[in-house]
């Protein structure tokens, strides 16, 4: 049982986590929800579309320009309040590294940290803890943020992720955040190349075999880019195929940017590993 905020999900139920960000840079919207009204549309949207979870970053993942904690936090901790005010049943994820922003998001009702950079500030689980909210255990190889991979190297890079997120993810229960509340994340991209990413992918099971739950973000990213030899804005094709493969392997939580189309991918691949109804069985029966 997966548990974050006031909503509960079953083993086989996937979720879908709504990317919006606070920056003015992102690589994908390129700033289309830095402003307050198009950032509260896009959750209004991703709600109806059927996003449970909606992630809100006030850093862009990639190098840029330096953002400090306090303009991290002016770009997000308001605005999550907002979110709370007008859709209370939404689950509030933060994407922050830091545990003083962690705090603050907490303190205008996020229920959720999520952690990209794979523990590089150890006080986020803290308060993570002190908070009662989950917590996103992410792989990131021991890049520090906002860095790219350069000539990465693993012996095996499944066990690295392995070893990496349970130990994560069994720190933050020893500290006190709800076991019931801390997922696993194999950072694709993150500290790794495509060839990387790919086997993250072909071996997600043994990630799931851990038993904690798996959120993957494979949104529009490089690895899929690269793969297809697409631009951004040609990858969801691409980035439905991998979803796809990764709902058959379990995963259950999904951090996208197209919401609509992630939930029709999801819902198929549910309904044919048998855990959804089909919505409609007419044919063959008139």
């Amino acid at each position: 049982m997966l548990r974050l905020g006031k909503r509960e999900f079953g083993a086989h139920e996937p979720v879908i986590m709504a990317i919006v960000n606070r920056t003015p840079d992102s690589f994908y919207d390129r700033g289309a929800t830095f402003a307050d009204e198009p950032a509260l549309a896009r959750v209004e949207r991703a709600v109806a579309e059927g996003a449970a979870i909606v992630d809100i970053g006030g850093v862009k993942a990639g190098p840029g320009e330096e953002v400090t904690a306090e303009e991290e936090a002016r770009r997000t901790v308001g605005f999550v309040a907002e979110v709370r005010r007008r859709f209370p049943d939404v689950i509030i994820s933060v994407d922050t590294w830091r545990a003083e922003v962690g705090a603050a998001v907490c303190e205008a009702g996020a229920d959720l940290l999520n952690d990209a950079w794979g523990g590089v500030d150890p006080g986020l689980a803290e308060v993570a803890a002190r908070y009662g909210v989950g917590l996103v255990c992410t792989h990131a190889g021991g890049a520090e943020p906002r860095t790219r991979p350069h000539r990465v190297a693993y012996d095996d890079v499944m066990a690295d992720i392995l070893d990496v997120t349970v130990g994560l993810a069994e720190r933050a229960v020893a500290l006190g955040v709800p076991r019931e509340s801390v997922l696993i994340d194999p950072g694709h991209d993150f500290n790794k190349n495509t060839r990387h990413s790919l086997e993250a992918t072909r071996r997600l099971d043994e990630m799931v075999a851990t038993g904690w739950p798996v959120l993957v973000s494979l949104s529009n990213k490089d690895f899929v880019g690269e793969t297809l030899d697409r631009p951004v804005k040609e990858r969801l094709i691409g980035t439905l195929a991998t979803t796809a493969v990764s709902a058959w392997l379990g995963a259950q939580v999904y951090r996208v940017h197209e919401v609509a189309e992630t939930r029709q991918v999801l819902d198929m691949v549910a309904s044919i590993a048998g855990h959804r109804p089909p919505a409609t069985a007419r044919r063959g029966l008139a």
